[in-house]
């Protein structure tokens, strides 16, 4: 029985994920009638149809998503064998980290300040969204994710999440804002406030500690971005609800203030990893050092 040429294989996945025959022939520089060969001499090799076409549209058979999970895997192997010898000749230790764009500065300062500056290392730090950051955590091109947004984890996307921290939230605003002896709820109901988006545990955990107070609070701002929110808190436009942590300096330098601590309403953050079988050692140590 002959081998399983990698070279179809390789075309075959890259139609499968074009989606799109001419497109794929197009990004390889290769005719079309060349690919629709390779894919043909790969289907007789594996004895299934891999595409049914439907117009002009190519759609995987069944066959042709199995194939396509264990190309997938088989060429993430083969990228992750190359991202992790890729600098071993010259003894450079390379972290690639992926942040979701709204997430904590000074969170994500003190996960890495273990590894900062240190000789023969180099970090590589990217932000985005987390549909963006998963995907290039998926692809291997980076080596941790860092969210307060976890993801599911199912047999396909093999994702491990490590719980480092919980941050408890607060009312923070500035020395006039809080000047005074208000009670919570008196701060809740008579001064504004900037609140996470509704999308986001904190937010849900606001709108329940208000329900159960029976309080109608003046929202003036609703904002994804938690450096965003230290913004508009320390230009004194309401009383931001935060964890401590993301104005870390301002209240060392008393711009800002804590007042009230909010029960129940928390800010996680995570590590996200991916099941390898080379992973790169500095992301253990981290994960390490920040739990």
């Amino acid at each position: 029985m002959a081998d399983l040429n990698y070279h179809h294989l390789h075309l075959f996945r890259a139609v499968a994920h074009d989606g799109n025959l001419t497109r794929t022939a197009e990004r390889l520089n290769l005719s079309q009638s060349a690919i629709s060969v390779q894919i043909r001499k790969l289907e007789e090799r594996l004895g299934h149809l891999l595409f049914e076409r439907r117009g002009r549209q190519l759609h995987l058979t069944e066959a042709g998503r199995i194939a396509l999970d264990h190309a997938d895997a088989i060429f993430e192997v083969g990228d992750e064998l190359v991202g992790t010898l890729r600098d071993a000749g010259r003894g450079l230790q390379v972290l690639r980290v992926g942040a979701l764009a709204t997430l904590s500065r000074n969170f994500q300062l003190g996960f890495l300040r273990p590894v900062l500056g240190q000789p023969d290392s180099e970090v590589i730090l990217r932000s985005g969204s987390l549909a963006e950051l998963l995907h290039a955590l998926e692809t291997l091109n980076l080596d941790v994710v860092l969210t307060n947004q976890p993801p599911q984890r199912d047999a396909t996307t093999p994702f491990v999440s490590h719980r480092l921290a919980e941050q408890p939230a607060s009312l923070i605003g500035t020395p006039s804002r809080l000047d005074g002896t208000a009670t919570l709820a008196d701060r809740l109901a008579n001064l504004p406030i900037i609140l996470p988006s509704t999308n986001s545990s904190m937010r849900i955990g606001f709108d329940a500690l208000v329900a159960r107070m029976g309080v109608k609070p003046q929202i003036v701002a609703e904002v994804d971005d938690m450096a965003m929110m230290r913004l508009l808190a320390r230009e004194d436009v309401g009383l931001a609800v935060l964890p401590p942590i993301v104005v870390k300096d301002e209240l060392e330098q008393g711009a800002l203030i804590e007042s009230d601590l909010l029960p129940g309403i928390s800010e996680a953050f995570y590590a996200v990893t991916l099941e390898r079988r080379f992973p790169n050692p500095m992301v253990r140590q981290l994960i390490v050092s920040g739990q």
